[in-house]
């Protein structure tokens, strides 16, 4: 059995709260968050799916938050000092590889059961929608810290790393799928769905 102290002096040798990524590209993501998540809550005035904008800005607010105290190192660190108090650190590929699968599979699920929901607002909310998936399985398997995956986000195409292309990616689609919304002219008498 772990001790809970023994698990969060682990964590605290390997983790500690820094600004996670200090970099002009760091802070031009973390300022894109906050813009899209500003966006999104103009949209939510002319939106029939008002509930969807509200949340998409809180999770964009969160992802923010997350983005520059790099909370998703102190998971990883969190899975590595487990495996290593329980003895499984050496077989943590197969863990990872199961974690990314899940990782997918759920976001494919949450895709599906989203896409059920708002399936007459698609028009309204997809392309957000498609940015928002993109962007949860990004954060999620990149917290997994499966090292061919890092690897994969530090290569460059044109001096640009993929891990920049797929997180601003994400956020450019929710951001122009928003502006979209908010900049639509509200039909007289239109109803809400809350």
């Amino acid at each position: 059995m772990i001790s809970a102290t023994a698990l969060r002096n682990c964590i605290a040798e390997q983790w500690s709260p820094t600004i996670g990524d200090p970099s002009v590209i760091g802070w031009l993501t973390v300022a894109a968050y906050g813009i899209a998540a500003l966006l999104c809550l103009r949209a939510r005035r002319n939106s029939r799916v008002r509930w969807f904008w509200l949340i998409l800005a809180l999770l964009l607010f969160a992802l923010m938050v997350n983005k520059q105290l790099d909370l998703q190192s102190a998971l990883t660190a969190s899975a590595r000092c487990l495996s290593q108090l329980q003895g499984w650190y050496e077989d943590r590929r197969s863990v990872q590889i199961g974690f990314i699968l899940v990782v997918v599979f759920s976001g494919f699920w949450i895709a599906l059961v989203s896409l059920w929901f708002l399936r007459k607002h698609l028009r309204e909310v997809g392309i957000a929608l498609i940015g928002f998936v993109t962007l949860i399985c990004f954060v999620m398997i990149r917290a997994a810290g499966f090292h061919n995956f890092d690897a994969f986000l530090g290569a460059e195409i044109m001096s640009i790393r993929m891990n920049w292309l797929l997180e601003l990616s994400g956020i450019a689609l929710i951001a122009a799928n928003a502006t979209w919304v908010g900049r639509r002219r509200q039909p007289r008498g239109m109803e809400y769905t809350e």
